[in-house]
């Protein structure tokens, strides 16, 4: 697996076709969720992409938000895929991994903020975010809000 993380105006097309891809396959086909992928979050300054490669294709990614993009004064991470190829091998983890020391590091005062399918909590549970709101529907999907507080 060949890890990358980079602002939107540095993804190569290929790069960006392959992480748009991964996330219409799984957000809209798989889980048959029709939503608007393309919401002017990817390009805002401060957002970074956070992928995995292997055989040139994307086969897991991420978005990392800064404040004030998605929530006030929170960073947050958002569209998280994962290709079924990869799912069970703990590549969702590594990636997580990843993000939550890139959040510490670009935001060490910050609580991140995310909109957490509700399936996934223990996912999100296993790097330290924690249920902070009721279930909801978001996208006729539920999700729970969870945050994470920086680790020192």
């Amino acid at each position: 697996m060949q890890w990358y993380i980079k602002p939107f105006n540095e993804l190569s097309v290929d790069e960006l076709y392959s992480i748009l891809r991964l996330r219409a396959d799984i957000f809209v086909v798989e889980q048959d969720c029709v939503y608007a992928d393309l919401d002017g979050k990817d390009t805002v300054p401060g957002a970074l992409h956070l992928f995995g490669m292997q055989d040139q294709e994307v086969v897991c990614c991420l978005r990392i938000l800064p404040p004030g993009c998605s929530y006030p004064d929170m960073p947050s991470l958002g569209r998280v895929a994962a290709a079924p190829s990869v799912r069970g091998q703990g590549i969702g983890h590594q990636m997580l991994a990843r993000a939550v020391n890139t959040l510490d590091q670009l935001w060490p005062d910050k609580v991140c903020h995310i909109s957490a399918q509700s399936y996934l909590q223990n996912y999100y549970q296993s790097q330290g975010f924690v249920v902070v709101t009721d279930e909801y529907l978001e996208d006729d999907l539920p999700h729970v809000g969870m945050e994470r507080t920086p680790q020192a």
